[in-house]
């Protein structure tokens, strides 16, 4: 996750923005980016926010 922000605000916009035009799921995004996928979901669960899978963003 060394390219992606630290900040759970920014991050939940990189990530949603992501999911909306280049990724069908969290996975595919996680994998593009080397990211922890387990990581995401703690850090943007602080901010209150949940993956939906139907949806494919966080809200």
């Amino acid at each position: 996750m060394n390219n992606l922000p630290k900040d759970p605000v920014m991050l939940l916009s990189v990530v949603n923005t992501n999911l909306r035009d280049f990724y069908s799921n969290l996975d595919e995004f996680c994998k593009a980016k080397d990211a922890d996928k387990q990581e995401i979901i703690e850090k943007l669960k602080m901010i209150e926010y949940t993956y939906d899978e139907e949806k494919n963003q966080f809200v």
